[in-house]
């Protein structure tokens, strides 16, 4: 209050006498005056002098203002005034503040009133009670006041809100309110109060603010929507940016598919409103935000795989290759599609399928690739061109293949009706514009970027120079053109060119040890590098300088001794005559420290203010950081540690070897022992099948039992009435039907027993495939063999159950026969005891000769099931036969596993053994240390030692990736 005061005497223009008074005399009636008329009119008065004397009103009546807001609630007219007044005192009027010393003050008053309003919390906290009314003459200057509050001191007001009971709820609503003003004033309030703080940032996204936001883009139009579009993407980039939970939330509430309609700009694209391009800006932006390559990699991965799989990054390709589309429209959007296709290999497939609308059709990135060659285009646009192809070859080995396949001899178009990406390339590499030649060398490097079979592939590249000279290889043409220096004349930065051709080189010649060679093959190069490295030159040679020294370590550190001339010791020998080891070191770290070379190092995108500031490439910075240590180890190192190196290589490397073996054979054992889990289980579902099918056949002969025993009855009151004739006839009627009734049931039977034959060798045909499936000699799981033999025994226990129920059914059919031979028998001796009195011997002779003719049919019929019966005695007979051999495959089956199990001890013997070697070779390495100790050498060197086993044992665990991978 004090300093405010100060201020005030301070001002030139200060308010006239009357003036001071008159605001005085308005806080008296504020204060003391009992009818709410004459102090809503006081509050009236103190808002129209707010805004020209806002320090006195400030100083005298902010008090009395907070006042009433505590106690006047309920007339909402008074109320707002009290508000506006209190936000003419605290915001600055920026229309009205002309000078700067002026607009200076100004804000330090605002800063110094909203440090007196915070200062009490409950006065934020009544501030939030009052924007729960509804009144727009109280909720309108409240959401202002607020807004103001935060713009001045936002994290102290920020933190007063978020300890506030339901303090952010409130501050949602207003995105639901009707009257457009307070919703989009309530917008820049969320903007204010969400900036900078993740933890409110999370509440307002969980509080539904993602749903009203696209709501509220799509109500406005989308990208032809006004300024609060712009308002509503830039509060949903406060809630997204650097904020993973919020990023998840956004992706897993399918918003991203909402996105795809804001990018329907249609075919007319002339009428470009200023508005528009800077609502779409802040669209593609907001996608960037969601796919950054500073975000988790699974969060961006899962953003990139759900724009694809919505239509988003098609329908931004189509944007790309659209005509009409402004120049920095155009750009941001080959950004997004950039960081949208990075690292993910759907997307990336997609955009190489991408062709622009010309006639013939071209592939996109070759259209993209002309203007980032092309000397005329904006600088900017070349960049995220070059930006969009390092994304397409980002962990993209298929990508990276097909565009050096472009040069190669065999796929380049002989009849030149069609530019190729490699083509652009190399006659970007060769220009006489430094930038293209930078940019060129760059997006070759990223071409062979963690891809040696690349580099082997592009060292096949030929290049014709000029008509009648034999034509020369890439490597060699880059060396030719790197040591011919500033002769040719070339536009742009002098040593552009140098380092874009150098930064290739060493992409080129790391982890290759081929390249190494045919770098070296060339007697000229050693020269020149040690010649460029030695001399004393300016500052800005000392760049070419460090990237020489790099470029030589790394045919030292690479090299594999087969130019007996340029053997490593040879070459070290070199640079401590001519250059000098302190020297080359010196050198070799002038590379980080480059003003640029940090800039580079933070972000992967190639953003730089203008072309005299593109040196350094962000995946470079990364090499160069990985070998510049490594490379410093290798110059001091002698010969014969050298050797000694080499050695335990070796060594390390047989051992590797071995234990891939064993890798690989566990891992086939585990796959074939899945695969007996997966027959077993099939196993056991046939045999709950089989089972179910021995429970419906039991069912069935009871029934047939329950069938015979009703025949044995009706024979049996049959026979108590033979004495009259008319029973005997009735009885020839019945006999022909349960003859049929029998000869149906046996035939039921034969079908039965076909059915459990069948089903048994289905079951003999999946033992012999267990079997062969077990007959391999590297099972070693223990476990999977005792659950095996477990499985085998229930199938033996099974095939025993079943050849039981089939003894059953061959007894009931013996029975059976037995009752058809008495059925017979009873026909036969009642057809001879038939009367013959009170019937003349013409008729008795027609009913003998009858009798005896259906006699001789049921002779026959008797005859025949006898034959089937018999069939079916030694079908049953090959049935037992086949149980007998499954029983024995069963013992075969176990005795197999027996084998197996020792197989398997053994294999463990072996591993046991293989782990005693290495611990053995972990005792040598350690005696060898020991041994250097009481030699003398210095720590250093025994550091030089860990580290060299450590880079080892990255390499071994490489390796491991590297196989399981392949697998």
């Amino acid at each position: 209050m004090n300093f405010l005061r100060g201020v005030m005497g301070g001002q030139s223009a200060g308010p006239q006498h009357t003036e001071a008074e008159t605001i005085q005399k308005l806080c008296d009636r504020v204060a003391s005056s009992t009818l709410l008329d004459d102090r809503r009119n006081a509050v009236r008065a103190l808002k129209s002098l707010s805004k020209k004397y806002r320090l006195e009103v400030g100083i005298q009546a902010m008090e009395h203002l907070i006042h009433v807001l505590q106690t006047d609630r309920s007339d909402s007219e008074i109320i707002g005034y009290a508000l506006d007044t209190l936000f003419n005192i605290i915001s600055n009027d920026e229309e009205e503040e002309v000078e700067e010393n002026s607009t200076r003050q100004s804000e330090d008053l605002g800063s110094q009133f909203t440090e007196i309003f915070i200062k009490q919390q409950e006065n934020v906290t009544l501030l939030l009670s009052l924007l729960e009314d509804f009144d727009f003459h109280v909720r309108w200057p409240g959401v202002k006041l607020l807004t103001s509050l935060l713009k001045h001191l936002g994290p102290q007001v920020q933190q007063i809100i978020l300890v506030s009971p339901m303090g952010v709820s409130r501050l949602m609503d207003l995105l639901a309110d009707s009257r457009e003003v307070i919703r989009n004033d309530g917008v820049l309030l969320l903007q204010a109060l969400t900036r900078s703080n993740g933890a409110i940032q999370k509440i307002v996204a969980f509080e539904n603010a993602f749903e009203r936001l696209l709501d509220i883009i799509t109500e406005e139009g989308n990208s032809d929507g006004g300024i609060v579009v712009e308002d509503c993407l830039i509060l949903l980039q406060n809630l997204l940016k650097n904020n993973n939970s919020n990023q998840n939330f956004f992706k897993e509430g399918s918003y991203i598919q909402r996105m795809k309609p804001w990018f329907e700009v249609g075919d007319e694209n002339s009428g470009w409103s200023a508005q528009k391009v800077t609502n779409l800006h802040l669209m593609l932006q907001l996608i960037r935000v969601l796919v950054s390559p500073t975000n988790p990699p699974g969060a961006t991965s899962s953003c990139q795989k759900a724009m694809f799989q919505c239509g988003l990054l098609q329908q931004l390709c189509t944007i790309l290759m659209a005509t009409g589309i402004p120049a920095d429209i155009l750009t941001e959007t080959i950004n997004t599609v950039s960081e949208v296709i990075r690292g993910c290999q759907v997307n990336q497939d997609y955009f190489a399928s991408v062709n622009a609308p010309s006639n013939p059709p071209r592939p996109a990135i070759v259209v993209l690739l002309m203007s980032m060659v092309n000397e005329r285009q904006p600088f900017v646009l070349r960049c995220a061109v070059l930006y969009c192809f390092q994304c397409f070859l980002y962990k993209n080995q298929k990508g990276q293949g097909e565009i050096v396949s472009t040069l190669l001899p065999s796929t380049i178009d002989a009849t030149g009706n069609s530019v190729s990406a490699g083509q652009l390339l190399c006659g970007g590499l060769f220009s006489t514009d430094s930038l293209s030649n930078w940019c060129a060398a760059v997006a070759l490097a990223h071409a062979l970027q963690e891809n040696a079979t690349q580099k082997e592939q592009l060292l096949r590249v030929q290049l014709a120079t000029s008509i009648g000279n034999p034509p020369v290889s890439l490597l060699q043409q880059c060396t030719n053109i790197l040591s011919q220096g500033d002769k040719i004349d070339r536009r742009g930065s002098k040593i552009q060119t140098r380092v874009g051709l150098l930064m290739l080189l060493c992409t080129w010649l790391s982890n290759c040890p081929i390249a190494v060679t045919h770098f070296l093959h060339n007697s000229a190069n050693v020269p020149f590098l040690t010649g460029q490295i030695a001399e004393n030159l300016g500052e800005e040679e000392q760049l070419v300088q460090g990237l020489c020294a790099l470029l030589l370590g790394i045919s030292i550190y690479f090299n594999d001794n087969s130019l007996e001339n340029y053997m490593k010791e040879k070459l070290k020998q070199l640079i401590e005559k001519r250059i000098g080891k302190e020297n080359f070191i010196e050198k070799l770290g002038f590379i980080s420290k480059h003003e640029l070379y940090s800039r580079a190092s933070q972000k992967p995108q190639p953003n730089f203010p203008s072309p005299e500031y593109m040196i350094f490439d962000h995946e470079f910075t990364k090499l160069v950081k990985e070998l510049e240590g490594v490379i410093t180890k290798a110059i001091y190192k002698s010969s014969e540690e050298d050797k000694k190196e080499e050695e335990e290589k070796k060594t390390l490397e047989q051992h590797d070897s071995i234990v891939t073996h064993y890798k690989n054979v566990i891992r086939e054992q585990d796959l074939q022992l899945e695969e007996l889990k997966q027959q077993i289980s099939t196993l056991k579902c046939q045999n709950e099948q089989l089972q179910t099918a021995v429970t419906q056949q039991v069912s069935q002969i009871q029934q047939h039992k329950d069938q015979y025993n009703l025949l044995k009855v009706q024979l049996g009151k049959d026979n108590q009435h033979q004495g009259s004739h008319g029973d005997g006839a009735q009885m020839n009627g019945i006999q022909p039907e349960e003859i049929g009734r029998l000869r149906e049931e046996i035939e039921n039977l034969k079908s039965n027993q076909e059915l459990l034959r069948s089903q048994l060798a289905e079951k003999d045909s999946l033992i012999e495939k267990l079997k062969s499936s077990q007959t391999s000699p590297d099972t070693n799981e223990a476990t999977a063999s005792a659950r095996d033999s477990e499985q085998i025994a229930e199938l033996k226990q099974e095939l025993a159950t079943l050849k039981s129920q089939l003894n059953s059914k061959s007894v009931e059919i013996t029975k059976l026969q037995t009752e058809k031979q008495e059925l017979l028998q009873k026909t036969e001796a009642f057809a001879q005891s038939v009367p013959v009195s009170g019937e003349s011997e013409a008729a008795i002779a027609a009913k003998t000769t009858d009798v005896e003719g259906r006699l001789s049919a049921l002779l026959q019929e008797t005859k025949e099931l006898k034959n089937e019966i018999k069939a079916l005695s030694e079908e049953r007979t090959s049935i037992k036969e086949q149980l007998d051999s499954s029983n024995s495959t069963i013992v075969i089956l176990q005795n197999e596993k027996n084998q197996l199990e020792v197989n398997i001890k053994d294999s463990k013997k072996e591993q046991d053994d293989l782990l005693v070697l290495l611990a053995d070779q972990d005792q040598k390495i350690l005696s060898l240390k020991d041994k250097l100790k009481e030699l003398g050498h210095p720590e250093e060197e025994e550091d030089e030692l860990e580290s060299i086993d450590q880079d080892d044992e990255d390499d071994e665990d490489e390796d491991d990736d590297k196989s399981q991978g392949d697998n």
